[in-house]
């Protein structure tokens, strides 16, 4: 008998701790198509797990609320990061990364997988 309650409590906190993770975390498509994974807590980090730069850290996010985010952003390709921020929508990820002010910006559209 105690060893079914102790199954259905661990399976019961595994789900708990499933459900409180903030939406943004997990794996990405992006939009060339490789996979970036998003894991952190306060902050979260951005790692890229396919593709040429796959193992780079690309970015760095604080929740700004509302499904946004913001923080940095590196392009891999050449090392500058840029001002950026991220907008959550359902299961799409609207990423950009700007300059002067954000005077001119990139953005991305990533896929949750």
């Amino acid at each position: 008998m105690f060893r079914k309650v102790s199954l259905a409590l661990a399976a019961t906190l595994i789900m708990a701790g499933a459900a409180w993770a903030d939406p943004i975390e997990g794996n990405w498509k992006t939009q060339s198509g490789e996979t970036a994974t998003i894991d952190g807590g306060g902050t979260f980090t951005i790692t890229l797990k396919t593709g040429k730069y796959a193992g780079k850290t690309i970015g760095s996010l604080k929740a700004a609320g509302d499904n946004k985010y913001a923080g940095n952003i590196t392009d891999p390709a050449n090392d500058k990061t840029y001002s950026g921020k991220a907008t959550l929508s359902g299961a799409s990820l609207k990423m950009s990364g700007c300059v002067l002010g954000g005077l001119i910006c990139k953005s991305q559209t990533w896929h949750k997988l």
